[in-house]
């Protein structure tokens, strides 16, 4: 399974994002689609409950993210 982020753009200074395990981008997308002017919702990575209806959103866009484990890096002294 791959990660996507999903953003939701209501206007240019408000949005959403939410995260989804799925195979591929295709099928990310097609969510998305099936999505369509419908409500939705979730919870976040910081547990914030999310409902939205797909038909306020202006912009969509999916991309594959790649999570950095950030207890890995080391600080720069």
């Amino acid at each position: 399974m791959k990660e996507f982020k999903i953003t939701y753009f209501f206007d240019e200074m408000h949005y959403v994002r939410r995260f989804i395990y799925i195979e591929s981008q295709q099928e990310a997308e097609q969510l998305v689609k099936s999505e369509r002017d419908q409500y939705i919702s979730f919870t976040d990575s910081r547990g914030i409950y999310h409902e939205l209806h797909t038909r306020h959103v202006r912009v969509i866009q999916i991309s594959e993210y790649h999570r950095i484990d950030k207890s890995t890096k080391q600080k720069n002294t």
